[in-house]
C-alpha cells in the first residue's frame, strides 16, 4: 500500500502525548544520515549506537521514495533488503544494519529510497508513568545512475493558492536536488528567507510543491531571484523563479 510520505517525519521525532514522558530513547544515535550507493557498490550499512543504560529495540523497513502530484510518496519495496529487520541494541553498545541492493543493474536515473527505523517497546514493557517517547529515523538512500556525472536541472515557479504563496520546483535532471538555505529576492531588493537550513528534496524527473512560510501579502510578484544551496553547493543569484 502506498502512503503519503508526509505521514512520516523526515528526521528523528518523538511524540509527547502527556506530561511525565520518559526520555531514555534520546540516547539512540544513527550514522550516516544519508546513504549514496555508487557504481559497483551493492551494499552498505547504518550504525545504530545506544548511549543509554537500557536496551533499545527497533524495526527496520525499506520504502521506495517517489514524488507524485507535488508531494512525497513512500511504497514498501524489496529492492533493498535490510538485515536484521528487528534490532536489539544493548546498553552502551552498537549494531550495524546491513542494506543490500538486490539488483546489480545500474539505473539510467537515480533511484531513491527511505530507510525507516522505528523504536519499539520490549515485549510486555511500557512506561510506569506517563507515555514513553518512541523515535523514528528516516534515512534517505540514493542509488546513483550509470553516468555519475548526473546533475539536477531545476525550474522554479511561485504562485498563489488559497491566498497563500506556493513554490513548485521541477527537476528535469537525473539526480535529486537537496535544497537548503533558500532565499527569494524581488525586483525591489526585498529579501525573503524561506529556510536557513534544509528545505526539502526534489527527486530526479519529478516536481515538488510547498507552501511558503511568508504572509499572503508578501511582495513576491514579478521576477524573483533564487538563492539556495543545491546538494550543498550554492546556486547563482541569477537563477530566477517564474511568478504566476
Amino acid at each position: 500500500m502506498k502512503l503519503p510520505a508526509r505521514l512520516w517525519c523526515w528526521v528523528m521525532y518523538g511524540v509527547l502525548a502527556m506530561l511525565g514522558v520518559q526520555a531514555g530513547a534520546a540516547n539512540l544515535q544513527i550514522s550516516p544520515v544519508m546513504i549514496v550507493l555508487r557504481a559497483g557498490q551493492g551494499a552498505t550499512g547504518i550504525t545504530m549506537q545506544n548511549l543509554g543504560e537500557s536496551p533499545v529495540y527497533g524495526q527496520v523497513r525499506v520504502y521506495q521514495w517517489e514524488q507524485k502530484d507535488g508531494d512525497d510518496l513512500l511504497t514498501p519495496t524489496q529492492e533493498v533488503v535490510a538485515s536484521p529487520p528487528i534490532l536489539q541494541i544493548g546498553p552502551k553498545s552498537s549494531q550495524i544494519i546491513r542494506l543490500v541492493r538486490r539488483s546489480q543493474q545500474l539505473p539510467s536515473s537515480e533511484l531513491c529510497y527511505r530507510i525507516l527505523i522505528d523504536e519499539i517497546p520490549p515485549e510486555g514493557g511500557g512506561p510506569a508513568a506517563g507515555v514513553d517517547i518512541r523515535l523514528r529515523y528516516s534515512v534517505p538512500m540514493f542509488v546513483l545512475p550509470a553516468d555519475e556525472r548526473a546533475a539536477p536541472s531545476l525550474a522554479w515557479r511561485v504562485f498563489k493558492k488559497d491566498g497563500n504563496w506556493m513554490l513548485r520546483v521541477k527537476n528535469s535532471g537525473n539526480q535529486r536536488a537537496q535544497i537548503g538555505a533558500l532565499e527569494l529576492r524581488n525586483a525591489a531588493g526585498g529579501q525573503f528567507v524561506i529556510a536557513p537550513g534544509l528545505f526539502g528534496y526534489v527527486l530526479a524527473g519529478r516536481e515538488r510543491e510547498w507552501r511558503l512560510p511568508t504572509p499572503g501579502d508578501a511582495d513576491l510578484g514579478g521576477a524573483l531571484a533564487v538563492k539556495a544551496n543545491i546538494n550543498a553547493r550554492p546556486v547563482s543569484d541569477s537563477t530566477t523563479a517564474r511568478v504566476d
